[in-house]
């Protein structure tokens, strides 16, 4: 399967990275560790999260607030938002 990134999530990827290295230097790559950790799961097993609304999936991102959801798309998964949890959920993609 392949894997794209919407703009928004890419953005809420790289906000979160410069957030975490404020915090603590290295926090960052932690996080991104993380969710690299998450993204391999979703292509190894996709269907293996539950559908949270809509097509939409999610995957709890393990250490961090944070979940991914995302869509199965014929061969592709597409990666809509990297998700603060600590938000307001009618902000979710």
């Amino acid at each position: 399967m392949n894997l794209r990134y919407t703009d928004r999530a890419k953005d809420d990827v790289e906000l979160a990275f410069e957030w975490y290295e404020k915090q603590r230097r290295g926090l960052g790559f932690e996080f991104l560790d993380c969710v690299e950790v998450s993204l391999n799961n979703i292509l190894c097993f996709p269907k293996m999260y539950q559908i949270c609304y809509s097509n939409f999936r999610g995957c709890v991102i393990r250490r961090f607030p944070f979940s991914i959801f995302y869509t199965i798309e014929g061969d592709e998964i597409v990666i809509h938002s990297v998700f603060d949890n600590r938000q307001d959920p009618k902000e979710r993609p």
